[in-house]
């Protein structure tokens, strides 16, 4: 796993999940160039007063007002919109997805442009008077805000509907996922990265426990910090807790072991609690350096689509799909834990990390056990397998992949008919033939019936 920048990395990931930061700061840059705008009053009787604003005070009061009553009202139909695209997404395909909502950047900028021509609007209205000239610039940049508000409007409704596909959202956590991975795991040939191994026998039974001091999801593991920390104090530390794993208050998240005569400090309560707050935990999980939630949304979006309330089986093959192109990537991509050593080149920290079986468990797993009477959902997770066996790398991915047919093999029930049977074998064979080498065979067919539904 590559190293992170710790709080400044999930500092930055919190900024982005909040939805309320743009419009407020919008609001607040609206209100500044408000109260700096409105003196400005160009005598009426120059071409700039004549030319921008004809009318008198009366009618820049109405403009105004129109403009504070109608983007009130238009953030109130936005908030509403947004809130019902939660609860779609929510109740038809994940509540994990709700995230992805919360961070997109369309929905925050129109809640920006709204609010800013609101504010913007009331402050300028607030200093109209009868008596004095009218501040041209500002009810120019109040008009400019207007026309910005009504174009901000239909890019969001056009927005909103594009986003409430639901393959629309799969490919939305898919590509979130494509970057953990190329961020987070480096090259299957990449020398770089080095092994546990180096460190030869290791008792983890001898080394002092470092215990989670409150529950949540780990977020992320900030290495740079506990390469120092090992450093410093003269020890190892061996993450056993991974970016995604569920911990509560009193569950081991570490292990300290002793290195270069540091036995004495594996009892400092100083350097435990230092070790505890690098594993950073929050109340829900990230997909910065969680690759599998990004799996987990895919295989929740299937699972709903089996589901006897939606019994959408074509939804669930196109997760399946956009899962496949992803385990297709990590066949690429060095797996495992791994060992980061400090400036004099000391491995100081072991971080444990999933392997291709966790990710083709967390996929295939929970879709057969629901789609097992359903051929095409069977079929769906045996084409997935072939494009794997085809890009696997060695002969432990590829075990791997021959465990899962069995496992897809082992669930099919007995009420199928014989030709959907023959269907699911033929699959299941053409994974076989790629995983022994033979790629043009295990994709030949008659009309293309092994590639689509």
């Amino acid at each position: 796993m590559a190293r992170a920048t710790g709080r400044n990395v999930r500092r930055a990931e919190e900024s982005r999940a909040e939805l309320w930061l743009w419009p407020v700061a919008a609001g607040a840059m609206a209100l500044g160039a408000g109260l700096l705008l409105s003196p400005l009053r160009p005598d009426e009787g120059t071409w700039l007063a004549r030319w921008a604003w004809p009318g008198d005070v009366d009618a820049a009061s109405a403009m105004l007002q129109t403009l504070t009553a109608a983007s009130i009202a238009t953030i109130t139909l936005t908030f509403s919109l947004t809130v019902v695209a939660l609860q779609l997404a929510s109740q038809q395909f994940s509540p994990r997805l709700l995230r992805d909502f919360t961070r997109d950047r369309v929905t925050k900028s129109v809640l920006a442009v709204l609010v800013a021509t609101f504010v913007f609007a009331v402050t300028v209205l607030r200093g109209l008077d009868a008596e004095r000239e009218v501040p041209v610039p500002a009810l120019l940049v109040a008009f400019a805000l207007g026309v910005a508000s009504v174009i901000a409007v239909l890019v969001f409704i056009d927005h909103i509907v594009r986003l409430l596909r639901v393959d629309t959202m799969m490919r939305v956590v898919h590509d979130e996922a494509a970057r953990a991975i190329a961020t987070f795991y480096p090259a299957y040939d990449d020398d770089r990265p080095r092994a546990p191994d180096e460190l030869g026998p290791v008792d983890l039974g001898e080394g002092a426990l470092v215990v989670a001091r409150r529950s949540g999801f780990v977020r992320l593991v900030d290495v740079d910090t506990l390469v120092d920390l090992a450093a410093a104090h003269r020890v190892r530390v061996w993450v056993e807790s991974r970016p995604g794993d569920h911990v509560t208050v009193g569950a081991p998240v570490a292990t300290l072991l002793a290195a270069d005569g540091g036995a004495q400090r594996l009892g400092d309560e100083g350097l435990r609690r230092a070790v505890a707050e690098a594993v950073v935990l929050g109340y829900e999980r990230t997909i910065e350096q969680d690759a599998a939630f990004g799996f987990r949304q895919l295989t929740d979006i299937a699972v709903k689509a089996l589901s006897p309330g939606i019994n959408d089986p074509v939804t669930a093959v196109h997760a399946v799909g956009y899962a496949s192109d992803l385990l297709v990537a990590l066949t690429g991509r060095h797996l495992g834990p791994t060992l980061h050593a400090d400036a004099d080149g000391t491995g100081r920290v072991v971080v444990g990390d999933r392997d291709l079986r966790y990710y083709l468990d967390l996929v295939c797993g929970q879709v057969r056990r629901y789609g097992a009477r359903e051929p095409t959902v069977l079929v769906a997770l045996l084409r997935m397998l072939r494009d794997v066996a085809v890009n696997a790398r060695d002969e432990g991915q590829r075990a791997e992949v021959s465990r899962q047919v069995a496992l897809v093999m082992d669930e099919m029930p007995d009420s199928l008919t014989k030709a959907d049977v023959d269907g699911v074998v033929d699959l299941a064979t053409r994974v076989r033939a790629a995983l022994d080498g033979d790629v043009g065979g295990a994709y030949r067919d008659r009309s293309g019936e092994t590639r689509s539904l």
